[in-house]
């Protein structure tokens, strides 16, 4: 077997949804025993002041509570904010409650709640 440079790791990576990048991490995680934990080194800083860090909190989850009337539309906006695949985006939607975006910025947060209530669905920030 040929061995992939990281250009063309990350170029297959370019192409996966979401949801197989996901998938493609923790078959990664089991197999080598090891956990994508990207936080390592600012652990020591965080448990040095755990009051500051419960008080301002700077990642947010975006969950679909609800599709509402206009399911399509609710779908198409998914796909836009998370570059899922159609069946992928519909799952997502059939299952709601179901994060469509996890740890992003407020801003970020903000302007996708918008884009989905303005589509029509439920959405929670937390």
């Amino acid at each position: 077997m040929a061995k992939l440079s990281q250009e063309d790791l990350l170029a297959q990576f370019e192409e996966m949804t979401l949801i197989e990048l996901s998938e493609f991490v923790k078959a990664f995680e089991e197999k080598f025993d090891v956990t994508a934990a990207a936080a390592v080194a600012a652990a020591p800083a965080a448990a040095a002041a755990p009051a500051e860090a419960a008080a301002e909190q700077d990642e947010f989850d975006v969950i679909l509570t609800g599709a509402g009337d206009k399911k399509i539309q609710v779908i198409k906006v998914v796909r836009e904010l998370t570059s899922l695949g159609l069946k992928e985006a519909k799952d997502l939607v059939d299952g709601a409650p179901k994060p469509v975006l996890e740890k992003v910025a407020k801003d970020a947060a903000e302007k996708a709640a918008e884009s989905l209530k303005g589509a029509g669905a439920s959405v929670e920030v937390k």
